[in-house]
């Protein structure tokens, strides 16, 4: 296999608004998700999936942070405890290119919590710190944090507000809040994106409290509705599982939230951009095991809400079809839109 090369750190863009973001998303927000994302927007910001760093000092590194050109601005998430290894994980990000290095303050997983890092890293703002200020002399990107509320029944704003505080003090300009408690025994991660109950205020007053900063607030938020009542109150809006479920939500964001004067894309034109990058993607990683459906699987949703959406997602879930490796096959799931559901 031919390894990109990484590019050096003056080569990414400049620097974009984080207005509106893609979280990120395990087993979701891989490479090939991000580019049909931003085929749907060009100015929202992607996150990669959480990249421990134990996967970058010991393993692939070319595996994990492989990325493509059109994927900017693209921020990469680590995973991990140890001020050192954090630092040399972020050089490497910087290196091969990435536009933000984002430490996970949020994840409950009992696997993260075995490895003594993610959300379970709120009960330690000082090694937090530490591992920021180890982050930013390796670097000269961002380095930013994406944290809870609060862990398990500690949920008072003063817990959450000192975490802030105390990270900030190490550099940290960046903070994105899950407005939700992370429970770390009994629930899992999927219900810990659906149970603590969301408190948006929490967000809110962090940002009164921290003008100088720049929040951005994450959980549960699905329409534009919500995304404008909430930057009336912080600097940005991440989306998670929305923008996966139901992609096509983020089609006018450029002009409505950028500025961005060009008609946003439709549907089968999205489709029609990502037939050549499969294409192209499966000549470079087929021998490597690389099938259609790892890629087409993230499109699943973007007819959310339209007659035949049904049809559509059953064509790209068909084995049969999948296992001729044809990029066509997106066309033939359009071609469902113009018949009953």
């Amino acid at each position: 296999m031919t390894v990109p090369t990484p590019l050096s750190s003056d080569s990414s863009p400049v620097k974009a608004s984080r207005r509106l973001s893609v979280a990120p998303m395990m087993d979701w927000t891989d490479r090939h998700c991000r580019v049909f994302h931003r085929h749907i927007s060009q100015h929202t910001w992607l996150y990669t999936e959480m990249v421990t760093t134990g996967a970058l000092v010991y393993g692939d590194v070319e595996r994990h942070l492989r990325f493509n050109e059109e994927e900017h601005p693209v921020a990469l998430q680590l995973g991990g405890s140890d001020p050192a290894d954090l630092a040399i994980s972020a050089k490497l990000g910087q290196q091969w290119g990435y536009d933000e290095i984002n430490l996970n303050c949020g994840c409950p997983s009992e696997r993260v919590q075995k490895g003594a890092f993610g959300a379970c890293l709120m009960m330690e703002p000082q090694l937090v710190a530490d591992c920021v200020k180890a982050m930013r002399d390796a670097v000269t990107i961002d380095v930013t944090v994406k944290h809870r509320i609060g862990i398990d029944q500690v949920d008072s704003y003063d817990f959450v507000r000192d975490f802030v505080g105390t990270v900030a003090a190490a550099g940290c300009q960046t903070f994105v809040v899950h407005a939700r408690n992370a429970i770390l025994k009994g629930l899992s991660p999927k219900e810990n994106r659906e149970i603590p109950p969301l408190k948006y205020e929490v967000a809110y007053q962090l940002k009164r409290d921290f003008p100088q900063l720049e929040i951005l607030i994450n959980g549960g938020i699905k329409t534009q509705e919500e995304i404008d009542l909430h930057l009336q109150h912080v600097d940005g809006v991440m989306l998670g599982r929305e923008a996966y479920h139901n992609p096509f939500v983020m089609a006018n964001f450029d002009q409505r939230y950028y500025g961005d004067t060009r008609a946003p894309k439709t549907r089968e034109q999205v489709l029609e951009a990502m037939i050549p990058y499969i294409r192209a993607q499966l000549a470079l990683y087929g021998q490597h095991g690389l099938k259609l459906n790892s890629l087409t699987r993230h499109m699943l949703g973007l007819m959310q809400g339209l007659p035949g959406a049904r049809a559509f997602r059953q064509t790209l879930s068909d084995s049969k079809k999948l296992a001729l490796g044809d990029p066509a096959l997106l066309r033939e799931a359009a071609a469902c839109l113009r018949l009953p559901n």
